[in-house]
């Protein structure tokens, strides 16, 4: 595997709306898993090659180096340009070694992944978060193993991530569900939302944050009109006709959905509100800090 140079690897974010995360953090650069729909394939984040995977030089080290330097700790996110658990991560352990570090130095860690080889993690994760937020994210668009392995050809099968969330919420690790994006035309029917919902209480989902549309531009878009001549004919035509060259494609069905999804959830007991998630996998953060203030102020008495 090639490595690249990088001045930094972890940065701060600029703001924490996006699961309450305080710094990203890539440790790879491009991905295998093939998924036609990746938004990282596009221009704009100047990725060539984006199925060659390589990872940042010295990249342990440099983590290492700059988790000793921050003062304020806080959630890191990692998943967000490239999966941390590409097949690569099996022989090098660049994401197992970076979250030793993030455990040390008493930071927490929000994960976006495709791969069931988060479970491997799992001890560390449970140590992680008995003294600082801990979230996973697994995306699965589908509930059917068939069209995931059409739409994610070279990740794990749906079947495989729901399995890693039940191993990950039965030790008590804070996980849930990506179901982003729905992809128009061919993911976005009730059946399919009612059954990732389902699915997702079965196996200990805590949470599910949804999107019903897909985004394309340049790169991106070129790619994925390809891959649906290549597996749905007949399918482009339509997408053209209907988004032209919008960024943002939502379902036609988006509205009946949202409320087919909210109902859903609801009855399951599943998160799936933004700001609901982060207070949940936050909430013992929360009730330290309150704690502390509590502690100081009877002492100020």
């Amino acid at each position: 595997m090639q490595q690249i140079h990088a001045k930094t690897i972890i940065t701060k974010t600029k703001n924490s709306f996006w699961f309450g995360a305080d710094y990203n953090m890539n440790i790879y650069r491009g991905c295998p898993h093939g998924c036609i729909y990746c938004d990282s394939r596009s221009e704009c984040y100047g990725i060539d090659e984006f199925d060659t995977v390589r990872s940042k030089e010295n990249a342990v080290v440099k983590i290492e180096a700059e988790l000793r330097k921050k003062r304020r700790k806080g959630v890191i996110a990692t998943g967000a340009m490239s999966d941390p658990y590409n097949p690569f991560e099996k022989t090098y352990e660049l994401t197992k070694q970076a979250l030793e570090s993030v455990d040390r130095y008493g930071f927490g860690i929000a994960i976006a992944t495709k791969s069931d080889l988060v479970v491997r993690d799992a001890e560390r994760l449970s140590h992680i978060q008995s003294h600082s937020p801990v979230i996973v994210k697994l995306t699965i668009t589908t509930a059917d193993d068939a069209l995931s392995r059409i739409v994610e050809p070279h990740a794990p099968l749906s079947s495989a991530r729901f399995r890693a969330i039940r191993e990950l919420s039965g030790r008590g690790i804070h996980c849930g569900i990506l179901m982003m994006p729905v992809l128009p035309f061919i993911e976005d029917t009730e059946e399919n939302v009612i059954a990732i919902v389902h699915k997702a209480k079965e196996h200990g989902a805590k949470f599910i944050y949804a999107d019903f549309s897909v985004t394309l531009r340049a790169n991106q878009r070129v790619h994925f009109l390809r891959m649906l001549d290549e597996n749905f004919p007949g399918l482009k035509k339509q997408y053209i006709k209907t988004f032209r060259n919008e960024y943002i494609c939502p379902s036609p069905n988006q509205i009946a959905l949202w409320k087919v999804f909210k109902r859903e959830c609801e009855s399951a007991g599943i998160l799936y509100r933004m700001q609901d998630i982060i207070r949940d996998y936050r909430k013992a953060e929360v009730s330290e800090n309150s704690a502390e203030q509590t502690s100081f102020l009877d002492l100020l008495g």
